[in-house]
């Protein structure tokens, strides 16, 4: 994605620092993290920030970016955002057999957690079949791990001391990429899962919440959590049990504390970083401009890595079903989003060029896709993937051709009623807040009012993945390059398939949920891109994905941003890439100073 319009107007490099920072003077002395650093122990440290307090340190309940747990777990294996070639964590080496049925890991000798109590192939064995393929934990791990038709899991046990053995019912393609999920401590989360509550629900499911003394929760990766304080930041130490050691046999990581700076503007964070109180910040479109003249006199470096591998889009709720008799979505207006030449009109009627130009300042390019650019999969337009490029005209025949009408440049339905709808998203982004106000702008001129609401990041993803009282909805997903990895939002079951959520563990059941055809086609697509070896038939089945998804359109696709991220130059090892960011090798990276 393009980010930047054209370079502002002189007087505005100079008005606008001044502007900004005298009306957050107060906010800066009450926020800066020197405040806090002044407090501790000078140490090597990195400050950064998020948007919003995290949600749980429950890895297997967790469906938020960012989070936590990369910095604090490692899987067997990892993969390399730069080569993409999968490379060993815990397991020092694995075995596949010939029949491709079978994989054998063997763990690293000497292996511990933040505790100091050894970390073996029983903790291996516990985390997969106690956790991640246990029915009654509701993990969209599990989703990844389904295979074939019949959704089979994979099982998963102890060969000896140090190896232990995963097998699968048939050929798996994204096999070993699956077992790169962190893997879980035994001896303290092993009594939650045979302990039950009240409802006889597994007490793990109330485990580790953000509530949660830092020093209980117990870690495997390179950093531990030191503090937490709500609504303030979050505050990680070294791990000193962490296995990875240099060419020198020091220690790694090198950064002796992280912080992350819980900063709900994206304006603050950039006066933050300014000011120097953060070493790095996520460059948003309306950043770029005054931050480029800034390198050198800030000392920092903008990284640029091409387009992200994120996703955003618009999508409607399509689920028909009821809870307690009680409709999820209006009848009325479930009638028009399960109306594929309503989404199709509505794709058409986004000017996502003006988007690009205005709110990314030009450094973003439209997204077609739900498959990362960067991934071998994905299908691109030039190559017969469908696109919808901004066309008023189009879209007003479509919306009469299903059967809408207008009456003085109002549309209707075919009973009368007026086409107005909800449109969500997560308060605090202006980006995304942006991208929303010219979304409803868009579909007035085609006689639709759009009442656009940002909401606290809690109230929204409850409202979208919970209660499910919501129309449509504007947001975006974290991608990569192996699609099988997105396949619990392609599965009609699965716990990311949004525009038509099936209630997940543990929530109250709907009655008279239904799958459209299209939608069961593209998650038996995914299952047999799956169970394919044969590389270039595996990408004409995700190209047959691509085709279908565009041409039904459960998610409107919007605009790809370039991944664009500012980091001071006193830290020395950066490899930046728009799959892992700038510190996704944060064990290596080391401070100058």
């Amino acid at each position: 994605m393009k980010f930047f319009r054209k370079i502002f107007l002189a007087i505005q490099h100079f008005l606008l620092p001044i502007i900004l920072t005298s009306a957050t003077a107060l906010i800066l002395a009450a926020c800066n993290p020197t405040n806090f650093k002044s407090a501790a122990a000078q140490v090597p440290q990195l400050v950064s920030s998020i948007l919003s307090d995290p949600k749980t340190f429950n890895y297997p309940l967790s469906q938020e970016s960012p989070n936590v747990f990369p910095l604090i777990y490692e899987g067997l294996i990892t993969q390399n955002p730069i080569t993409a070639k999968v490379e060993p964590a815990l397991a020092e080496s694995w075995q596949i057999s010939d029949d491709k049925l079978k994989i054998v890991f063997t763990l690293r000798e000497g292996l511990k957690w933040s505790d100091g109590q050894p970390l073996t192939v029983d903790d291996v064995v516990f985390t997969y079949n106690d956790i991640y393929l246990n029915e009654a934990i509701p993990t969209d791990v599990r989703d990844s791990l389904r295979i074939g038709e019949s959704r089979k899991l994979p099982t998963v046990r102890k060969v000896d001391e140090r190896r232990v053995e995963f097998s699968v019912p048939e050929p798996f393609r994204p096999f070993l990429l699956s077992t790169g999920s962190p893997i879980l401590p035994s001896h303290i989360l092993q009594k939650s899962i045979k302990t039950k509550d009240q409802n006889g629900s597994p007490t793990f499911l109330t485990k580790w919440g953000v509530d949660t003394p830092p020093d209980e929760i117990i870690v495997n990766g390179p950093y531990k959590i030191e503090r937490y304080d709500t609504s303030q930041r979050v505050v990680f130490r070294r791990n000193p049990h962490y296995w990875r050691k240099d060419a020198q046999g020091n220690s790694q990581p090198y950064i002796e504390r992280v912080i992350w700076e819980i900063v709900e503007s994206t304006d603050t964070s950039l006066l933050q970083f300014r000011s120097g109180g953060l070493d790095t910040v996520g460059v948003s479109p309306d950043y770029f401009s005054l931050l480029k003249v800034q390198e050198k006199q800030g000392n920092f470096n903008i990284y640029n890595g091409g387009p992200t591998s994120a996703t955003s889009f618009v999508w409607f709720n399509l689920n028909k079903g009821k809870r307690n008799g009680k409709p999820l979505v209006d009848p009325v207006k479930s009638r028009w989003f399960n109306n594929v030449q309503f989404r199709q009109a509505i794709a058409y009627a986004i000017d996502r060029q003006t988007m690009i130009n205005n709110t990314f300042r030009g450094l973003g390019v439209a997204q077609n896709s739900p498959i990362s650019v960067q991934s071998p999969y994905y299908l691109s337009p030039k190559e017969g993937l469908k696109v919808y490029d901004y066309n008023q005209q189009k879209a007003k025949d479509l919306l009469l051709k299903a059967g809408f009408k207008y009456n003085n440049n109002q549309l209707v339905d075919s009973q009368g009623n007026r086409v107005r709808f909800s449109l969500l998203t997560n308060a605090g982004n202006k980006i995304r807040e942006a991208m929303g106000s010219q979304i409803k702008q868009d579909l007035s001129k085609i006689g639709i009012q759009v009442d656009f609401t940002p909401l606290a990041w809690n109230t929204f993803t409850d409202k979208v993945s919970n209660s499910l009282d919501w129309e449509a909805s504007l947001m975006g997903l974290t991608g990569g390059l192996e699609p099988n990895d997105g396949a619990n939002v392609w599965a009609p079951e699965g716990g990311l398939h949004m525009f038509n959520q099936k209630p997940q563990a543990g929530q109250k059941p709907i009655q008279g949920w239904e799958v459209a055809p299209w939608e069961a086609e593209i998650g038996n697509l995914y299952i047999q891109a799956a169970r394919e070896l044969d590389e270039a038939k595996v990408k004409a089945i995700y190209a047959q994905t691509q085709q279908i998804t565009q041409e039904n359109l459960p998610f409107i696709y919007l605009v790809n941003p370039y991944s664009l991220s500012a980091v001071r130059n006193r830290f020395e090892g950066i490899k930046f890439s728009a799959l892992g960011g700038a510190f996704w090798n944060i064990e290596q990276i080391k401070i100058k100073d």
